[in-house]
């Protein structure tokens, strides 16, 4: 065992191991995978790619059994495992073990999301079908719920929300906006980044900025949402990457799975399902909370359009 590695046990029976909390359940194992991969080093993805590819062969495996299969380190095997929530290796074997037991007593279908030009129909509705449910159970097995309630009670009190998207990120904005709006909240959308400075500028304390951005490095919302900060309002991040350039300005980050892009459906538009779900979760938590005030805002905003509906 190398002095590196022996110095990273020392510090994890300290009862320093860096991990937050309890380690994530053995389900969320390859939902952490996908959304801390791009921020890993070429050596610790070897090792998170090969445990969440085959968790009952690198079960069986010492950490220096799984340094050799990908190639890398000891010291590398137990950082990833601290990256990926876990105190230490025993206790990522451990949920590498859960993990294999689940997948043996109901395995998921084996189909791929890669869709090809040639496909048949049905076999696209197949396939996306199974990307957005993975992408979803992605997200919610990701989301930190601290995080996600410290939102909701932000944006129940707050005098004004400020929504900052563009592109497929600017829908999901906007979507936001309009779910608020239905239960009297005051709520704007901006997809323009002039004006959405020009409104953030407007932000003070008892105010809340979302920035949603699938990369979390989008300057045209991240600039706003800087702003906002600066202004004292309370700002949120929708994002993907946990470790981007819009979380520096964020009081909340709520992760949406790092979803996995295909020619014919690049992550911008995939995107999207993860960040509706963030969405539809803090409209729920909001609307529980003012519920008294909320339900008569939807009666009536439904008895205003039942006319347009009707034959």
């Amino acid at each position: 065992m190398t002095r590196d590695v022996k110095e990273i046990f020392a510090h994890e029976r300290s009862g320093s191991s860096g991990a937050s909390g309890a380690p994530p359940a053995p389900a969320a194992l390859a939902a952490k995978v996908r959304t801390l991969g791009p921020s890993m080093t070429r050596s610790m993805q070897r090792v998170a790619e090969a445990v969440a590819g085959d968790p009952a062969g690198c079960a069986a495996l010492t950490v220096t059994g799984l340094a050799e299969l990908t190639g890398t380190s000891e010291a590398t095997v137990v950082r990833t495992a601290r990256l990926l929530g876990y105190p230490g290796y025993r206790d990522l074997r451990l949920a590498l073990a859960g993990l294999a037991a689940q997948q043996q007593s109901g395995r998921a279908p084996a189909i791929t999301t890669d869709i090809a030009v040639d496909d048949p129909i049905a076999d696209v509705v197949a396939k996306l079908a199974y990307d957005e449910q993975q992408t979803l159970a992605d997200t919610a097995a990701g989301l930190d719920t601290v995080q996600l309630g410290a939102a909701v009670a932000a944006l129940t009190t707050a005098r004004r929300t400020d929504v900052y998207g563009v592109g497929a990120s600017g829908l999901v904005a906007q979507d936001l906006t309009q779910k608020l709006l239905r239960i009297g909240l005051i709520a704007h959308a901006h997809s323009d980044p002039h004006l959405a400075v020009t409104n953030a500028v407007q932000l003070r304390a008892g105010d809340v900025a979302v920035a949603v951005t699938h990369s979390g490095s989008t300057g045209d919302v991240i600039e706003p949402l800087r702003v906002a900060f600066e202004r004292g309002a309370t700002t949120v991040a929708i994002t993907g990457r946990p470790d981007g350039p819009v979380t520096q300005y964020a009081d909340h980050v709520l992760t949406t799975s790092t979803a996995r892009e295909s020619e014919l459906r690049p992550a911008a538009m995939s995107s999207r399902t993860g960040q509706l779900l963030v969405v539809d979760c803090l409209f729920v938590g909001v609307a529980q909370r003012t519920y008294e005030t909320a339900a008569p805002a939807l009666s009536a905003s439904y008895e205003a359009l039942a006319h347009r509906h009707r034959s």
